[in-house]
């Protein structure tokens, strides 16, 4: 067994049912399949059950521990050689493995990650979202697209990892909290090569609604600085720009209150990058919708996470 492909699910039959379909059609085919149901109350046992005549397939039902606790577990149960670990919310392209194969092969590679993005069947809201963490006018476009792929911190969407480099790091250390980023991190410190592989990419099949989103976000900044506790280094210059937007923001509206008048200057450079996001979201996605609905998703996003990197990081001070 090569691949063995470690699939955490919480409350999501669908989803895995969606998953698992794609896994169905992969042209490399010797892999297994372990779904682990985190502790859910709404059970994809039956689900799974469907496809045990098309995959090597296992399910596992444990209580709730977190999606980063679960994946261990599930490589813990593991037989392959190499694990690839997706979210339920992932549908997986039919050569994702036979890309990912090659490229193990031909890079000597212990540890990946791969890229995200949208298929053509999805709602303007999913694709929009989409655009919004990964295109280069609001992430700059770091989410799977590096100059040097050495450099990738993989993401528990879509990474993988060695039965060696699981059994030396003992996978994650934290449940859910950027615990993939930790991961990647501490990998490269223990000697593995992890890469970014940019031709292994998945569609991510997100159920958000706005306020999930923005929660999501939100979250996210938090979780940044949260892994800075285990790796300092994690949070560079480039991750603290969304921080940087929000004080812009708010010192916009500020000026604007007390009269000051370059905040009509503000409201310009702003007014600017979101008819640049309307214009570029609607030429990349042919539709004007997703790019009137990306003008929200980017604007929302970045505020969220800015506002979670403040607050984590005055948390983290408070505490010393």
């Amino acid at each position: 067994m090569y691949f063995s492909v470690i699939v955490p699910v919480y409350n999501r039959p669908q989803e895995i049912k969606d998953l698992l379909s794609s896994l169905e059609g992969q042209e490399f085919r010797d892999f297994e399949v372990i779904v682990v149901e985190d502790g859910s109350k709404i059970s994809s046992e039956e689900i799974v059950k469907e496809f045990t005549s098309s995959l090597a397939i296992s399910y596992y039902f444990i209580e709730n521990i977190g999606q980063g606790f679960a994946r261990n577990y599930g490589m813990e149960k593991a037989k392959g050689q190499y694990f690839v670990l997706f979210d339920s919310d992932c549908i997986i392209p039919s050569q994702y493995l036979r890309i990912l194969h090659a490229a193990i092969a031909d890079r000597n590679l212990d540890a990946h990650g791969g890229p995200d993005g949208a298929d053509v069947d999805f709602s303007p809201f999913q694709k929009a979202i989409n655009y919004s963490m990964t295109s280069l006018l609001t992430t700059g476009g770091i989410r799977g697209k590096l100059k040097n792929p050495g450099s990738y911190q993989a993401r528990g969407y879509n990474m993988g990892l060695s039965r060696k480099a699981f059994e030396v790091s003992k996978g994650f250390i934290d449940p859910n909290k950027a615990e993939d980023i930790e991961l990647s991190l501490r990998l490269k410190k223990l000697g593995f090569k992890l890469e970014l592989v940019e031709a292994a990419f998945v569609y991510h099949k997100r159920k958000n609604n706005w306020s999930s989103f923005f929660a999501q976000s939100f979250s996210f900044g938090r979780n940044r600085i949260n892994v800075s506790r285990y790796h300092p280094e994690a949070v560079k210059f480039i991750h603290l720009l969304p921080a940087f937007f929000l004080l812009f923001c708010l010192g916009i509206l500020l000026a604007a209150i007390l009269g000051i008048q370059q905040y009509k200057l503000g409201l310009g450079l702003l007014g600017l990058w979101l008819a640049a996001i309307l214009v570029h979201a609607s030429v990349l996605n042919k539709s004007l919708i997703v790019g009137g609905l990306s003008i929200f998703t980017s604007f929302g996003q970045l505020c969220s996470y800015g506002a979670g990197l403040l607050f984590e990081y005055a948390i983290k001070s408070v505490k010393g």
